[in-house]
């Protein structure tokens, strides 16, 4: 292990331990709002350490504000948030900022302030974050308005690189849980990229710079999430920010989030998040970043895409009267409530077949299982009251998926139970294995139901348990 990482294990190691501190507590929530870091942002408008500044504002008329901290000859710019559904790094620069407005860590943060200047812009597109999507008002992708500059967003990000001529940049973005660390079944639980500023690839030294940080953030997050660091693709795009704010010399390094197991709301990956890009911000301080081999780059594995959220192994399948053996991959999709506040899970089969070279977050090894449909409870009840006062789980062990209700709230889509509700005319369509459906069946052994899938959730029927959210209504 290089000799920087050894000096700095400590710090990185406190910075861990002592999180709790200053993590904000008022983000405690992915789809976080403009509405929701404003105060934050006032608060530190009142500290004499901080400087404050709207550097812009988003076409519904939300303020960009830049928070400047430090009195150092090298300036470090980190933006967040250019895609509206993409907060994770967002709520960690709060956490950061925490951190140095703290007593504690006096001489690491004497160090850093010293040598530094940092600079916040902590939600580059309030508009999409306002509904929790990943293109501004315009509808366009603000990653890819670098030449154009269209957006005010956009123009707003190139005026405040070039007014700082930042040394370096970075570039923070929430990435697909269901990227994996290539040949691994470890998701990519944070990606890195440092972009090329070429179609050649070529690397001089601002990009190497870039290169370096990035392995020694890459070994601080191995000791909290071993195995679980991808490398994204650097062919060129000349339309991209990162690429070009590279090309314009400063050191930009991408910094993806992606999956973790058992953290939907990515508050653990915020924390790696918070970590190491302050122990980043150190050795970029300390200078130490320079004596880090630019060959441990390209060692970290590249990005793969080949995680489900629910993996179902050597099912049979039953068609027109003869078996199959078929792997079956299933995405627990999200869908937003009205307000962008929260949202459910409609789950679909993305793809089936031979599907050995993927991974599952969960994975169940279904030989000697085979697939059947649910059935309707015979009974038509009044009301979701109703159906929470049924025995579900003895329902699911008799082979009963849904319940057929007659009175359903129009505003209710889903139901904290694992049954699917039914309107009084719905049909159940015919189960048949097809990529796009809904999954909602029975694995049955022996010709019992043993699992029971719902809304593609897995439910264990012997012991009850499963990682289950919930079920949905259909009308």
């Amino acid at each position: 292990m290089f000799s920087s990482f050894g000096q700095e294990k400590d710090f990185t190691s406190s910075l861990y331990a002592s999180y709790g501190k200053y993590k904000e507590p008022s983000l405690d929530k992915r789809r976080i709002k403009h509405v929701d870091i404003q105060p934050l942002i006032n608060t530190l408008s009142n500290n004499p350490k901080f400087k404050v500044a709207v550097v812009g504002k988003s076409i519904e008329g939300r303020n960009l504000s830049l928070i400047s901290i430090g009195t150092g000859p090298t300036d470090v710019f980190l933006w967040s948030q250019m895609h509206g559904d993409e907060p994770t790094a967002t709520q960690a620069i709060f956490d950061i900022l925490n951190f140095l407005t703290s007593t504690d860590f006096k001489s690491e943060k004497e160090n850093i302030l010293k040598n530094l200047k940092l600079h916040f812009l902590p939600m580059l597109n309030p508009d999409g974050a306002e509904i929790y999507q990943r293109r501004n008002t315009l509808g366009i992708d603000i990653n890819r308005d670098a030449l154009s500059l269209q957006s005010p967003e956009g123009r707003t990000l190139k005026r405040v690189r070039d007014s700082l001529n930042a040394d370096f940049g970075f570039n923070l973005h929430d990435q697909s849980t269901y990227y994996n660390a290539e040949r691994t079944n470890k998701p990519a639980t944070i990606s890195y990229l440092a972009p090329a500023f070429n179609y050649e690839k070529d690397i001089n030294e601002v990009r190497a710079n870039a290169m370096k940080v990035i392995v020694y953030m890459n070994k601080i997050i191995q000791k909290y999430a071993p195995g679980q660091v991808g490398r994204y693709n650097d062919d060129f795009e000349p339309r991209a920010f990162g690429d070009n704010i590279q090309k314009w010399g400063t050191s930009a390094i991408l910094i993806e989030s992606g999956g973790y197991h058992n953290d939907p709301e990515k508050q653990e990956i915020r924390k790696l998040n918070y970590v190491s890009i302050l122990s980043a911000i150190y050795s970029i301080a300390k200078g130490n970043y320079k004596s880090i081999p630019l060959a441990d780059y390209e060692k970290i594995p590249e990005n793969d895409r080949k995680l489900f959220d629910l993996k179902l192994n050597n099912l049979t399948y039953n068609l027109l009267g003869k078996n199959y053996m078929l792997d079956v991959g299933i995405h627990q999709l999200e869908v937003d409530d009205a307000m962008h506040q929260n949202y459910y899970n409609s789950s679909r089969v993305v793809d089936q077949g031979d599907l050995s070279t993927f991974y599952g977050y969960e994975t169940l090894e279904g030989k000697g299982l085979s697939m059947t449909g649910g059935k309707v409870y015979p009974k038509t009840l009044a009301s979701i009251k109703e159906v929470e006062q049924l025995k579900v789980m003895d329902l699911l062990r008799s082979g009963f998926t849904y319940v057929r209700v007659e009175n359903i709230p129009k505003d209710k889509n889903f139901i904290e139970l694992p049954i699917n509700v039914i309107g009084k005319n719905y049909k159940v369509p015919e189960f048949k294995m097809r990529v796009g459906i809904n999954p909602n069946f029975l694995l049955e052994q022996q010709g019992k139901p043993r699992y029971a899938i719902v809304n593609g959730f897995l439910i264990d029927l012997k012991s009850g348990e499963g990682n289950f959210k919930n079920a949905l209504i259909l009308r």
